[in-house]
């Protein structure tokens, strides 16, 4: 698990390679190990392989959406706010999960943030992927997670760039 930590980066770029239905398999399944707060598990989560649908989703927020560009997959979590009010940190959970398990298949990923970010001036960006993937009013949308093969290698973050000084012992 620390060498995945130590070598896990956010990916923005993805090459065209079409990732294997037995890693999505895989993906689909870590989403549904992950722990939720009293195990009530409110959340759903969207995968997105269609091109068409990601390229619409990347429209959500008029910048930092970009990593969905490339993406050969996107995935969406949202929760039903009215059985867990603990719904962020549920997904928040599932979405790192994703990633870590990404990143251990040799895929790319990078958190694309939609919960209190907004589309236009009068639409927030949950309201525009709720139209657009049909998600029901009372289920909020926290993040997409742009998924794919890697353009590029990027090296993890050196041992010497932690920031230790955020660490406090007994009190703060």
């Amino acid at each position: 698990m620390i060498e995945l930590l130590r070598t896990r980066r956010s990916i923005r770029k993805y090459t065209e390679q079409k990732i294997e239905p037995e890693k999505v398999e895989i993906l689909k399944e870590a989403v549904l190990l992950s722990p939720s707060s009293k195990g009530i598990n409110p959340w759903k989560f969207i995968f997105i392989e269609d091109p068409e649908t990601i390229q619409k989703l990347k429209l959500f927020k008029p910048t930092g959406a970009s990593p969905l560009e490339t993406a050969r997959l996107a995935v969406v979590f949202c929760a039903d706010e009215t059985v867990n009010d603990a719904w962020v940190e549920d997904c928040s959970i599932a979405a790192i999960i994703l990633q870590l398990t990404a990143h251990s298949l040799g895929l790319g990923s990078c958190w694309i943030h939609a919960h209190y970010r907004m589309h236009s001036e009068t639409v927030s960006s949950e309201k525009y992927i709720q139209d657009l993937l049909g998600i029901p009013a009372h289920f909020r949308v926290l993040c997409a997670v742009s998924v794919g093969y890697p353009a590029k290698s990027v090296k993890g973050r050196p041992f010497e760039e932690l920031q230790f000084e955020k660490i406090r012992t007994n009190k703060f």
